[in-house]
């Protein structure tokens, strides 16, 4: 059988892996990488074992902060975080949900005082697994569907 690269190999950078596929371009949104000069390589609708179909998104020469990261939690919790430097794996990090996100998520309550007052917003994350979240000022709950990305 033969065995072919769906994408291209990167010398140095990050690789983004698993990401269902209806959230590749929310990633690429939330981490703002179209500002960016890096090479970026971004597949999707590609074959995989796991989970049929998947994104992937490779930067060459970038290396995200964990605030970074925690922001594709809120739309693709479980993704793959692959480090690379000369081609070589160096480190894999699955990516996932604080217990707290600050300053990422618009509350939908428009009564929030979050939304009536310069302040960062804050919320608790109440299920990791299927993404709620918890309004920290006003309790208001939110679901994965509704979350509103400031």
């Amino acid at each position: 059988m033969r065995k072919e690269l769906q994408v291209a190999a990167l010398e140095n950078g990050t690789a983004i892996d698993h990401i269902p596929t209806e959230a590749v371009f929310n990633v690429v949104s939330l981490l703002q990488l179209q500002k960016l000069n890096n090479r970026i390589t971004i597949g999707n609708n590609l074959k995989s074992s796991k989970m049929g179909l998947k994104g992937i998104i490779k930067v060459s020469n970038k290396f995200f902060e964990e605030n970074e990261i925690n922001r594709i939690a809120l739309v693709a919790p479980n993704v793959n975080l692959n480090i690379i430097k000369d081609y070589e794996v160096i480190e894999k990090k699955k990516v996932t949900l604080p217990d707290e996100i600050i300053e990422i998520v618009k509350c939908n309550n428009p009564k929030c005082i979050t939304n009536n007052e310069p302040m960062k917003t804050r919320f608790h994350v109440i299920d990791k697994e299927n993404v709620e979240l918890q309004c920290h000022y006003c309790e208001v709950k939110i679901q994965k569907e509704e979350i509103i990305l400031q």
